[in-house]
């Protein structure tokens, strides 16, 4: 009973501080890149109708055949990259109701966070990252492109058919950004400043814009600790040595150790330790228990001689296609090859990258639309963009059954 009452006194603390009409940063919060229209019968808030546009997405469907840590895999158990969304958005919002935070914008960021991430997971990352600096391009991070995708590539169409860019708003799409789960802060507090997103050149460069923001960073990694040791539990990579080491570090007092459990000791004791003076932070005990599991998780999960091996493979899909479809370059000739001569050789991705390239190619207008075009096909480090782009938006599935019509007969 004392320790209910214990973490009883901390519900609502953060009521005053939330993202909720009359707060300081409420105009900010729900500025727009362009002027939204609402419909004449409207009944959803600002945050709840960004929280739509992301789960009508495209981006959101492909999350479903993405990789999460275990690549490709044909179990059903293993998580995917879908999966630890929905845990991030279970576990945030569990948070934001606890400490009265605003629990639509805290879903809606959470929903969102991860679209740019690549196929094959964070191997395919670096891949693409690879790539990318290969061609002379920028850096490419999962962070930086979930942005990239939410503000200029995924498109849906309005009551007229036209499409249109998702316009979210700034603390959704700031909350993306800055989502990196790579959290080792003793305390997490929002920045109070504006800043221009896409001048955002690293991932963790700023604390999120809101409270919200924090409570999705954190949340993030509560999400994938525990899930990541259960898939490799499934998996049996774990040898009885390990497990025993692994049992010293998690000091948590249960019957039985998985990832609900995980979940829950973290969520309590990140809710029993938090307030507006403080920030959004863990028990000392948990917060090094946090940094144990993650160090156990990386020695034996993420470096596991088996993921080696498949990031191998997976840098052969991808190198493979990046080559294709470099060669593939003409200038202004190049949708023309691409949907002609190119796909008569390869019909699956000629038409797939054709027909997606079509919708962003300057000087092209489709049903009287209006988003951002965004490649200038005389420029061929621009259309090196749209590769990395078309590329990082692929699932596990269709990147390997493009590099397999790109080897099979």
């Amino acid at each position: 009973m004392d320790i209910k009452k214990d973490i009883l006194k901390q519900k609502n603390s953060f009521a005053e501080e939330a993202t909720f009409l009359g707060c300081p940063k409420w105009e900010v919060a729900c500025s727009r890149l362009e002027r939204a229209n609402s419909k004449p019968d409207e009944i959803r808030t600002e945050f709840n109708r960004d929280d739509t546009r992301i789960l009508h997405s495209m981006a959101y469907g492909r999350l479903k055949s993405k990789t999460q840590v275990f690549f490709h895999t044909h179990s059903d158990r293993i998580c995917t990259r879908i999966e630890h969304v929905n845990h991030v958005t279970s576990v945030s919002g569990t948070m934001a109701r606890f400490l009265g935070l605003n629990e639509e914008l805290t879903h809606a960021i959470s929903l969102g966070h991860d679209l740019g991430h690549a196929p094959f997971g964070h191997s395919g990352e670096k891949i693409l990252n690879d790539l990318s600096q290969k061609g002379g391009l920028c850096k490419f991070w999962h962070e930086k492109n979930s942005l990239h995708v939410v503000d200029d590539l995924e498109l849906l169409q309005d009551t007229n058919g036209h499409y249109k860019n998702l316009n979210l708003s700034y603390a959704v799409r700031d909350g993306i950004i800055s989502h990196c789960g790579e959290v080792n802060e003793k305390s997490l507090y929002p920045r109070s400043e504006l800043v221009d997103l896409k001048g955002i050149t690293h991932a963790n460069m700023y604390a999120p814009y809101t409270w919200e923001g924090c409570v999705v960073k954190i949340s993030d990694k509560i999400s994938y600790l525990g899930r990541d040791i259960e898939d490799a539990l499934c998996l049996k990579i774990l040898d009885n040595t390990q497990l025993a080491d692994l049992k010293k570090i998690i000091q948590v007092d249960v019957e039985v150790m998985n990832n609900t459990n995980l979940i829950h000791a973290f969520i309590t004791d990140l809710c029993k330790n938090s307030s507006p003076e403080v920030g959004i932070r863990f028990s000392a005990p948990y917060l090094e228990m946090m940094k144990e599991i993650m160090r156990f998780n990386y020695t034996h999960i993420y470096n596991h001689k088996r993921l080696k091996n498949y990031e191998s493979y997976a840098r052969l899909v991808l190198s493979s296609i990046y080559e294709i479809l470099s060669q593939a370059y003409r200038a202004e000739d190049t949708l023309y090859y691409l949907l002609g001569e190119f796909r008569a050789l390869y019909p699956k991705l000629g038409s797939c990258f054709g027909e997606w390239l079509q919708l962003y190619v300057k000087n092209i207008q489709l049903k009287e639309s209006s988003y951002k075009r965004l490649y200038d096909l005389n420029d061929r480090e621009n259309y090196q963009e749209a590769i990395i782009d078309f590329m990082a938006l692929l699932t596990d599935r269709s990147a390997i059954e493009f590099f397999e019509e790109l080897t099979f007969f």
